[in-house]
């Protein structure tokens, strides 16, 4: 099966630099590797130009085509057409030197898997069940022979008894599902949702979707969004053998009350994408939740060190949550 790399970056050279190495030493190479650049300046450029790595093509974009959702439909356009797979990656992660092989044999092994996402194993906070223990279900969850710390959040959300009522990578019909991922097991997982630092899909899949226009900018939760739409043309899963490290670099994020604000505001599109019309009880869940959320992160800013980014985020949050009552975010996606 034939692979294309799309790989998205703004003004992240060195991390861009890490991650092409840990491309260049896979057991099985992609067909042609993408590299779709926003940046002001020409150090990633200079970059891509001294490393000269095989089946690299280089784009910088013009600012009409800057921030990521515009980036990857920009990237898409360049796919040759007789790619099988396309995958994206996050300028910031680094990949287990068996990637690509693990993600090609995931689909060749089933033909309707249509999208595949791999696992960040530096964040991964699973552990094995110790025998003979007995764990607060509200405050550890259990699955397949592992265990996993819940954060305040979700500690919170269980003793109110707001939790996810699915597994995890599913999204319940109020969303704000559970986001512990899974435990290293080597195992395939089926899901709804595929986080962007880690996703592919069959080509055909992008022969009908773009990524949503609503997700300029930043592009918070975009890959939530396009994963709920994909499900149309087969299944997601998760291979817990697609492996990376996902470092989470701090450039080219939004504020912190612009991303308290999008929080919100693309919780409820990617909420309703799913769940067009949500019963009394779903929506009251949203909404409970929602303001939950927001409260926890007001409390941050008395109990954590960050308290000025705590407070921020939290205005953000109750901004959009206001906004939502009267102006709800009305998108132009492309279908």
């Amino acid at each position: 099966m034939k692979l294309s790399l799309i790989i998205c970056t703004y003004m992240r050279p060195q991390s861009l630099q890490q991650l092409l190495q840990s491309v260049q030493v896979q057991t099985v190479f992609p067909d042609e590797i993408l590299i779709i650049d926003g940046s002001v300046n020409q150090e990633t450029e200079q970059m891509i130009a001294q490393k000269k790595v095989a089946n690299l093509r280089y784009f910088l974009v013009p600012e009409s085509f800057r921030g990521l959702t515009k980036q990857r439909n920009f990237g898409l356009e360049q796919v040759a057409s007789t790619s099988d797979i396309v995958a994206f990656l996050d300028d910031d992660t680094e990949l287990s030197p068996t990637y690509f092989e693990a993600l090609i044999d995931t689909f060749a092994a089933d033909a309707t898997i249509s999208g595949v996402g791999g696992v960040a194993v530096n964040e991964n906070g699973w552990s094995l069940t110790v025998p003979d223990t007995k764990y607060d279900a509200n405050r550890y969850f259990q699955f397949e022979g592992f265990v996993y710390k819940e954060g305040q959040r979700n500690v919170v959300r269980n003793y109110l008894g707001l939790h996810s009522n699915v597994g995890p990578g599913k999204m319940p019909e109020y969303s704000h599902g559970k986001t512990c991922g899974f435990p290293l097991t080597g195992r395939i997982y089926e899901v709804d949702l595929l986080v962007g630092m880690s996703f592919a899909f069959r080509k055909k899949v992008f022969d009908s979707l773009r990524f949503s226009t609503y997700f300029e900018g930043y592009g918070l939760y975009e890959d939530a969004d396009f994963s709920i739409r994909a499900l149309q043309f087969g299944k997601n899963v998760i291979n817990t053998k697609v492996q990376l490290n996902h470092y989470h670099h701090p450039s080219g994020r939004p504020n912190s009350y612009k991303y308290g604000k999008m929080v919100v505001r693309n919780g409820w599109y990617v909420w309703r994408t799913k769940n067009a019309n949500p019963d009394i009880s779903a929506t009251f869940k949203w909404h409970a939740i929602t303001l939950l959320l927001t409260l926890i992160r007001f409390a941050n800013a008395i109990t954590t060190t960050a308290q000025k980014e705590a407070f921020t985020e939290a205005v953000g949050r109750t901004v959009g949550w206001w906004s939502l009552w009267f102006r709800k975010p009305n998108a132009k996606s492309i279908d």
